[in-house]
């Protein structure tokens, strides 16, 4: 494990909303919400209100009636995205990049050219608050986990390092679900048996967390409180799942809308991964309920594809035996992932049983799209629906 903290966390503030307090000065310092259905973006302003990301526009206008409510510009998000990470690479080629709003930088070499990495983090904040006009806050870290810790703590456009010999004193006091894999289900086991704090949860003995937690959970949580993240940045890695989701807002859905919004999920999926030139083994599709309870299901194809039928059959079959709970729980958020990728040139083809060439109606699409747009064509049950906004994505 490294010696010392050269890891930083860069990550920028409330970005879609930040990105419009940028562009119209009439907005600064004021709560902004971006997205009126559902809320998309916060500002700081906003959420000291308790406005959150994928509530309701209606709740959010209740909790802060005088917030200025804007309509997403995905174009312009992308646009600072691109060029924040000009910056990113501008500072060192050792750039892992985890969204359009976030990054791991290794500036480990850089000491002798750069200055040491708290100066490298500070100049790198200046240098896109003065080229893009963002706020961005980084945590500075021997590890990845430490240094997105910090980063969170930091919030909003701060910066705070965290020196090896403070790592336990800095970790310990904070709250169990500071620890990634820690989401509201452990944290109620946790919980359930007073520990609160990662300091509590490294003062228990593996063998004692994996009794209630399972071994694997309890080795991945032991570790990391501990301050244990052997991970390095690495650049270049391609992403092992990619997916899409809708957020609904509350209110019924019926089985025939929560039908065809998995289709639009799925059209635009498959055509990203065929665009990638990748293929897919696991098609998932997840669930957030009306009590903010989240589940899954998942299915394992017995040959990897990127044929849009396949995916959408399986997709189609998980969300029929996931209506009975849907209909007693409510749906705030439907979202189909695909797992499993891997190149589409290392996958063994299968014999071509069929009569058809399989994805030739994909290719067929996918070239009419890419010539006329991506609303040239699409399904019978599409039309008339909302298919929701195509947020902006790191490079497949």
């Amino acid at each position: 494990m490294r010696s010392e903290a050269e890891i930083l966390h860069a990550d920028l503030d409330a970005f879609y909303a930040s990105v419009e307090q940028r562009d119209d000065p009439r907005l600064r310092s004021r709560p902004v919400i971006v997205g009126s259905g559902v809320v998309l973006a916060a500002s700081y302003e906003a959420r000291a209100y308790g406005v959150r990301t994928a509530m309701t526009g209606r709740q959010a206008r209740r909790l802060c009636p005088q917030a200025i409510v804007v309509e997403p510009r995905m174009s312009a998000y992308a646009d600072a995205s691109k060029a924040v990470f000009a910056v990113f690479e501008h500072t060192t080629p050792l750039v892992e990049g985890l969204s359009i709003d976030e990054a791991f930088l290794d500036v480990g070499g850089l000491r002798r050219i750069s200055g040491p990495p708290a100066v490298i983090a500070a100049r790198l904040r200046r240098e896109i608050r003065t080229e893009v006009g963002l706020p961005i806050t980084v945590g500075v870290a021997r590890t990845k986990f430490l240094a997105k810790v910090a980063s969170g703590v930091a919030k909003p456009d701060g910066l705070l390092v965290v020196p090896p010999d403070g790592e336990m004193d800095f970790l310990h006091p904070l709250p169990v679900r500071r620890l990634w894999g820690v989401g509201p289900v452990t944290a109620e086991k946790l919980g359930n048996r007073g520990i609160t704090t990662v300091g509590e949860v490294a003062r228990l003995p593996e063998s004692v967390l994996a009794s209630f937690l399972g071994p694997a959970s309890a080795r991945h949580l032991h570790a990391l409180a501990r301050g244990r993240d052997p991970r390095p940045v690495r650049t270049g890695v391609r992403r092992r799942s990619m997916g899409a989701q809708r957020a609904l807002g509350r209110g019924h859905r019926s089985a025939e809308d929560l039908a065809a919004i998995v289709v639009g999920l799925v059209d635009r999926l498959a055509r990203r991964l065929r665009t990638a030139r990748r293929v897919c083994r696991t098609v998932t599709l997840r669930l957030r309920f009306d009590d903010f309870s989240r589940a899954t299901r998942s299915r394992t194809l017995p040959q990897a594809t990127a044929e849009t039928l396949v995916i959408l059959n399986t997709a189609a079959e998980l969300l029929a035996t996931a209506l009975p709970m849907i209909e007693d729980q409510g749906i705030t958020l439907i979202g189909v992932a695909l797992g499993n990728l891997h190149d589409d040139h290392t996958v063994q083809l299968p014999l071509p049983f069929d009569q058809a060439p399989a994805g030739a109606l994909d290719t067929a699409l996918d070239d009419m799209r890419d010539r006329f747009g991506s609303s040239a064509i699409t399904r019978a049950v599409l039309l008339g629906r909302d298919q929701g906004l195509s947020v902006p994505l790191l490079p497949d």
